[in-house]
């Protein structure tokens, strides 16, 4: 960093881009994506667009990566039951993409459309380790006989939370009521990995 004009500091490298990060992430918390603008994000990070534009070409990659910032993990559940650990899976994914983060990440995920490296990044991690969850507890009830090896699989684990997904974003629902819920689970996931054979290849 060094000095420049009127006394103010100027930054360079990683302290300016986690300041133009951090105001990005700010901006998105308050007004969503529809709101994050690169004049916004300048005035609050007090740089200028083009030191945005140098590191994140367009107002989308910007929100993606402001985005990732806001995210949060937790642990799979573990109630002892492959439906109970499901239907808690789907539960927590409900309320996350009806609260405020989560109406931010479907307008990401429309304004993404088919960019599928965004996409990735949206889900804050590599496809296989966006599964992880949902292999932990299908692989947890596969020892204990409720499915059937074949189903450990992330194409396959993964189906519940495609099908909720698909609530959001192509039925454009605020919100899933839990007999929906069930209904993914009841109806097509437990079947599926009871039931399952051997994965093409």
């Amino acid at each position: 960093m060094r000095r420049s004009g009127a006394g103010q500091t100027r930054r360079r490298g990683a302290a300016l881009e986690e300041a133009i990060l951090r105001a990005a992430t700010d901006e998105l918390a308050e007004s969503g994506y529809a709101g994050l603008t690169m004049d916004k994000v300048a005035a609050r990070a007090g740089t200028n667009k083009n030191a945005i534009y140098r590191r994140w070409p367009n107002r989308l990659t910007l929100g993606v990566a402001a985005y990732r910032r806001l995210a949060t993990t937790t642990p799979p559940p573990d109630t002892g039951d492959l439906r109970g650990d499901v239907l808690e899976l789907l539960r927590q994914a409900n309320r996350y993409w009806s609260s405020p983060s989560g109406a931010i990440l479907r307008e990401l995920l429309a304004a993404a459309g088919g960019a599928s490296e965004l996409l990735a990044q949206l889900q804050g991690r590599s496809g296989d380790a966006a599964a992880a969850p949902w292999l932990t507890v299908l692989g947890r009830a596969v020892a204990r006989g409720e499915a059937s090896p074949e189903a450990l699989h992330p194409r396959v684990a993964t189906v519940a939370i495609v099908l909720l997904r698909n609530e959001f974003v192509m039925r454009g629902a605020p919100t899933a009521p839990d007999d929906v819920l069930v209904e993914i689970v009841d109806e097509v996931y437990l079947p599926l990995v009871r039931r399952r054979g051997p994965v093409p290849t």
